[in-house]
């Protein structure tokens, strides 16, 4: 009895929250409307970034849904089933996030892909990789040098730590601590930290006390 209670409360509530996140697509098509309609008139993407902007700002569950809808319809294959928090901006509309992804307030999100079931903490910045700015080029101001900007894939079920810095792709189940700067791929379910990131110990193996020694040892030959 008590089992059906609760199963028939938990339906009702995933019936109530698809009714409000399809009365906020409903509001933000007109949002869409407008951002279409002035992409055109901008070679770059900064018609998408100042929408981005503009939706950080709303505060609480009000922009959280706004965020979905309109990032659902701007960016390619992306679900409405994601969180966006307060502040967080997205760069380009060559973004893809999958459902039941979490993205902490004041974070910065460049060219990516973000797999379903990730957990993204406050202030993390994904960058469009580590190639966005040329400088070989001592005659020319960096800002003329131009860059490659690619496209950042983050697998499922990670959890990048608040203030984070990403620069390379990361594989499913990936741990990335706090205040770390990732600058290169890692294994499988690697628990990283650092600046630059180095792997500690694993979610797969668990080698903790391995991982650890080995760090340890890379940190007294530096």
């Amino acid at each position: 009895m008590a089992q059906d209670e609760a199963q028939t409360a938990m339906k009702n509530k995933k019936i109530k929250k698809r009714i409000v996140k399809g009365l906020f697509l409903a509001f933000s098509f007109p949002i869409y409307a407008i951002y279409v309609a002035l992409t055109p008139l901008s070679k770059s993407e900064s018609v998408f970034q100042g929408f981005s902007q503009l939706l950080s700002l709303v505060p609480g569950k009000v922009g959280i849904y706004i965020r979905a809808s309109f990032y659902s319809l701007a960016c390619p294959n992306t679900s409405d089933e994601i969180s966006i928090g307060f502040l967080t901006i997205l760069s380009h509309r060559n973004t893809t996030i999958g459902p039941s992804v979490y993205i902490g307030p004041q974070c910065n999100i460049g060219k990516c892909f973000i797999g379903q079931n990730t957990l993204i903490g406050s202030g993390v910045h994904i960058l469009s990789g580590a190639q966005q700015h040329n400088f070989e080029d001592l005659s020319t101001p960096i800002q003329e040098q131009g860059g490659t900007y690619t496209k950042i894939a983050i697998g499922e079920d990670c959890w990048l730590g608040n203030q984070a810095l990403i620069m390379a792709n990361l594989e499913e189940k990936t741990v990335v601590a706090a205040g770390s700067v990732v600058t290169k791929p890692f294994e499988k379910g690697a628990i990283v930290a650092g600046n630059p990131a180095r792997v500690i110990s694993n979610r797969f193996n668990n080698k903790k006390e391995q991982f650890s020694k080995k760090f340890k040892e890379e940190r007294s030959d530096t």
